[in-house]
């Protein structure tokens, strides 16, 4: 029974192990799925501004003379901005505080930075202006109080904005009027029907229209809008308008030069260390050591496979979670092997040690390992970007870690003292033990 189930973990093993050097492999195809909105066709390892390049910003309250910030002011542009860039797509951006008016926001691979500072830096102002049987010319600007336009709504009042498309395939700005705020829309169109309707975003007109009939929940706007356009709105209004406006200081297209040669020495570093620790467990430990180095390698692989399925997006802080990892990997097959030693000192035999050594090192390894998860968690809790990445890959790490050292590493163990040459001694380092039984 116990053979059975052994070769039946080893075959899982092997699977998974052919599984995590398929995503793992340079240019693999992926898998012709999508789920969640993530298409595993893409298995491209994502990296960050400080590896690929990208795009770095420092934005600045732009206040009129005497004017000052409330108090949390610059937290909530700070939020508005994050929501925006995550609706964007943008993978691990970092959105910072400098000082007490100051915005750092780094976005690494964006391919269009005037765009996207364009959509992080507006305000994001609509109105709803009626101005009565005289129609408002798109792209004028207008505000409320100039004679005969009336303010209807404004973009607090709306629920929620979305893109779509009218019936011939047009770009559109389809939203959602909250409750209060729709009887006061309702009563305007039923009492104006016929008269003009004009949308203005930060005071540009962007669409007028003709009311043909009474709305109260929900609309769209159409226009001269390209879906990219249309998109950009509609994330300025799910998110609402900044509460304070901004202005670049600093707008930097960082290059991938000091990218790449950080990634290369980072993957040095990491290919070092890992060959220093296989040869210090081969060198100590003996067979034990060959099998944590066998189980780090897919440790190593199955890390590397989750990151790129997640996806994560890889910074040199990530890596350095990720190298922490290796060490912590190896530490509970270090827990393990010395405790199966003393139980093979107390008398035990082979087989029994290893299974007792495993059993009673799974508390302090759970204890150990919880404990980094718990760090790991406040750090992604109350961190930034660079901070978040370090903590997820760390997490990755810890989580594979405990499968490797108790799944793979027992079961090789375990097959591997069922053949007589490998139950000596001097296979498992473990000096000399009178009476030695497998």
């Amino acid at each position: 029974m116990l053979r059975r189930r052994l070769f039946t973990i080893l075959g899982f093993v092997i699977a998974l192990a052919a599984f995590a050097i398929y995503v793992d492999a340079p240019g693999t195809p992926g898998f012709p799925i999508t789920l969640g909105g993530r298409d595993f066709s893409d298995l491209e390892l994502k990296r960050g501004l400080d590896l690929q390049g990208g795009l770095h910003v420092v934005l600045q309250a732009d206040l009129a003379e005497g004017e000052e910030l409330t108090d949390g002011a610059m937290q909530a542009v700070r939020g508005i901005i994050e929501n925006r860039i995550n609706a964007l797509g943008v993978a691990e951006p970092v959105i910072q505080l400098e000082g007490n008016d100051r915005i750092i926001v780094e976005l690494p691979g964006v391919s269009d930075p005037d765009e996207a500072i364009r959509l992080f830096k507006e305000t994001g102002r609509l109105e709803f202006l009626g101005s009565g049987p005289f129609p408002l010319e798109e792209d004028s600007v207008v505000t409320p109080g100039d004679p005969g336009v009336e303010l209807v709504l404004t973009g607090a009042d709306l629920a929620g904005a979305r893109v779509g498309f009218d019936p011939i395939g047009n770009a559109e700005i389809q939203f959602q009027i909250k409750d209060e705020a729709g009887a006061r829309f309702a009563e305007h169109t039923g009492n104006n029907i016929g008269n003009y309707l004009s949308i203005a975003l930060d005071g540009r007109i962007i669409q007028t229209a003709v009311i043909r009939a009474e709305i109260s929940t929900s609309g769209s706007i159409s226009g001269s809008l390209t879906a990219i356009e249309a998109r950009n709105v509609a994330i300025q209004l799910r998110y609402g308008a900044l509460p304070v406006p901004l202005r670049v200081v600093q707008n930097l297209t960082v290059g991938p030069t000091l990218g790449q040669q950080s990634l290369e020495r980072s993957i040095t570093a990491g290919i070092v260390g890992a060959i220093l620790v296989i040869v210090f467990m081969v060198a100590y430990y003996r067979l034990p050591g060959v099998v944590a180095a066998i189980s780090l390698l897919l440790y190593s692989a199955l890390v590397l496979a989750i990151f790129k399925l997640i996806p994560v997006t890889l910074t040199l802080s990530g890596i350095a979670g990720f190298i922490l990892s290796v060490g912590m990997a190896v530490d509970a097959n270090i827990l393990i092997f010395e405790r199966a030693k003393e139980e093979l000192r107390a008398g035990l035999t082979l087989t029994a040690a290893i299974q007792i050594g495993f059993t009673r090192a799974w508390n302090s390894i759970r204890d150990s390992n919880v404990s980094t998860l718990i760090t790991c968690f406040v750090l992604w809790q109350f961190g930034t970007g660079i901070v978040k990445g370090f903590a997820l890959t760390l997490a990755v790490g810890v989580l594979v870690s405990m499968f490797s050292a108790i799944t793979v590493s027992r079961t090789l163990l375990l097959l591997f003292v069922r053949w007589p040459g490998l139950r000596r001694p001097f296979f498992f380092a473990v000096g000399r033990v009178p009476g030695l039984k497998a």
